[in-house]
């Protein structure tokens, strides 16, 4: 199987992606959320819309275009997959797949249903992909790694997979600039960015930057309509609980009824709790940015303002060229290849 049998297999799964039945998605809903309750019809829906946007082909033939069309040797890669987010491990499988390598995954449990489910896809439109891919619990056979995890597992696959090509991920997180100039729309738009996946993913904004004297009451009332994220039994029960801490401590903060601000130094924050930090300039906040730049996955603010950041709205719905980390993992792939 060459590259070009390869890439338009991936274009063929976009496609199919795009397609899928209502019965057919309900039905992977429901597997996947009796699997991850978090992992609900909204979610799932976004993730396979966000795979087959990967997939669209002019796009991928520019991108896969930039890299080696075949290995020296094809290697046998162990992916040790995050399931923070529902497939948020297919940019892993894609790469090494489409760069002519084999792929030894090891998805978590926490979305083991819908990378299997994606695979066998894969492989319904090309079964010489079943040669090349294997789900397996011990990565004892591969020749490289590629692993994503906090930063105390980060530490584990740096030793473990020591003697060996490994590209290592460690925690990030996602950040929003604002200054008080943005428009209500704008604002609703920085909702998706905030809540989409209940902001379990990386891409996800834990903490805003605002000006000082900044007024939180624009933006908690354009937040308003997402309110809808207490139907989820988890998220409330992290309100509940977070708001508790908040009264408990005597912690300022401000409470929309469904998420809670407080000014904080940590870039992550909990479920529910957006923290924020202030700045008198813009050299001050590029500053602090700089300060933290190696634990920012990306930055959102409005209309992209600020060189390298994303609109809002704008943070879940990566390129193929965004890497998680910002490392080049078909680059990663051309050299142990």
């Amino acid at each position: 199987m060459n590259h070009s049998e390869r890439l338009a297999a991936f274009v063929a799964l976009g496609l199919r992606l795009q397609t899928l039945s209502e019965d057919e998605l309900a039905a992977l809903v429901s597997r996947a959320r009796n699997s991850n309750n978090w992992f609900d019809a909204p979610n799932v829906q976004a993730a396979v819309l966000g795979v087959a946007q990967l997939l669209e082909e002019s796009t991928l033939r520019t991108w896969a275009g930039h890299y080696p069309a075949e290995p020296a040797q094809p290697r046998r890669v162990g992916v040790v997959m995050a399931g923070n987010i529902p497939l948020v491990g297919f940019h892993d499988l894609l790469c090494v797949l489409l760069s002519g390598h084999h792929l030894l995954a090891k998805p978590s449990s926490e979305d083991k249903i819908l990378m299997t489910w994606i695979a066998q896809e894969l492989t319904t439109i090309e079964p010489r992909f079943a040669e090349r891919i294997a789900f397996v619990e011990r990565l004892n056979e591969a020749d490289a790694f590629i692993a994503t995890g906090s930063n105390n597992t980060a530490r584990y696959f740096e030793y473990y997979f020591s003697k060996k090509p490994n590209l290592i991920r460690r925690s990030r997180t996602s950040l929003a600039i604002l200054t008080g100039q943005e428009t209500p729309e704008t604002l609703a738009a920085l909702g998706r960015d905030i809540f989409q996946y209940y902001g379990l993913g990386c891409r996800n904004v834990s903490k805003l930057y605002v000006p000082e004297n900044y007024s939180f009451t624009p933006l908690l009332d354009a937040l308003e309509p997402w309110n809808t994220v207490l139907h989820h039994n988890r998220y409330q029960n992290n309100y509940d609980y977070n708001k508790s801490l908040l009264l408990v401590n005597s912690v300022p903060h401000y409470d929309n009824g469904f998420l809670l601000l407080t000014e904080g130094g940590a870039l992550v924050s909990p479920i529910s709790v957006l923290h924020y930090g202030t700045y008198c300039s813009e050299v001050d906040l590029v500053d602090q940015l700089t300060d933290v730049a190696e634990q920012i996955q990306c930055i959102v603010s409005d209309g992209g303002r600020y060189a390298g950041s994303f609109a809002f709205g704008q943070a879940q719905s990566p390129k193929v060229t965004d890497y998680a980390d910002g490392i080049d993992t078909m680059a990663f792939l051309a050299e142990i290849g």
